[in-house]
């Protein structure tokens, strides 16, 4: 340490200390601004792209949040198409047996009407079919009756005898 004191000069000291001076001022005039800036645009950009992340992070769990709202009303609304689907099939299927009951009966009363009327048709066939025999044997019967003159002459008797008698 002594030696450098020893060596110590001020013309030297004085050139260098402004050469040094010259030399930050050329580094602050040309360096240290544009170098200052890019670290300040730098910084600036780090802090904007942290927002922008925070931004987006936040607008993330929104829409989370939206997508679990929107997810539960679509569960709602497909459990009530569900509920209201089953109630309009159920519907429809009491509609179908209720119809089927209504023409099943309407099908047995015409039936009933049908058998009725077959009914009636043949009784009155039968009873066609019984005065046609019965005038038949009558007239078969008065034939031989009419056909000898005694029976014919009793016959005018009794005919007269139950004439009085009525």
């Amino acid at each position: 340490m002594e030696k450098l004191w020893e060596d110590f000069g001020f013309g030297l000291f004085f050139w260098n200390a402004i050469i040094f001076v010259g030399l930050i001022f050329l580094l602050k005039k040309f360096a240290w601004k544009p170098i200052l800036d890019a670290v300040n645009e730098r910084e600036e950009g780090i802090k904007n792209a942290l927002l922008s992340a925070d931004n987006a992070r936040k607008e993330m769990q929104n829409l989370q949040s939206d997508n679990q709202r929107i997810l539960q009303e679509a569960r709602l609304e497909r459990d009530a198409l569900l509920k209201d689907a089953r109630d309009m099939k159920e519907k429809m299927v009491a509609d179908a047996k209720n119809e089927a009951q209504a023409q099943g009966q309407k099908m047995i009363e015409q039936a009933k009407a049908a058998i009725e009327s077959e009914k009636n048709a043949a009784v009155a066939e039968l009873k066609l079919q019984v005065s046609t025999l019965s005038l038949q044997i009558a007239e078969k019967l008065l034939k031989d009756e009419l056909s000898n003159k005694e029976a014919q002459v009793k016959l005018v008797e009794k005919m007269l005898g139950d004439a009085k008698l009525n």
